[in-house]
């Protein structure tokens, strides 16, 4: 008996690494999205419409912002969503 009560506990421990492994993940992605509607919100109807135009075309972003646009430069994201530690 004890060793099935021991055998368990190790499958919860590993079960639970797992899952504090997918939510810091699915935090980190969060984060970043909500990043992005931050700088969509900011943007223009014209540049996200650009942008989409972009994206389905495959096609690299222009450097030049049309008419002297103020929208700031997209920052990339600082945290990577590989395993660390």
């Amino acid at each position: 008996m004890e060793l099935v009560k021991s055998h368990l506990m190790y499958a919860v421990r590993e079960e639970v690494e797992v899952l504090k492994k997918q939510i810091k993940e699915l935090i980190e992605k969060k984060s970043q999205l909500a990043q992005e509607n931050n700088l969509k919100t900011l943007a223009s109807p014209e540049q996200l419409a650009q942008f989409q135009a972009q994206l389905q075309t495959g096609s690299p972003p222009a450097t030049a912002q049309p008419q002297g646009s103020t929208q700031p430069p997209a920052q990339p994201a600082s945290q990577g969503s590989g395993p660390t530690g």
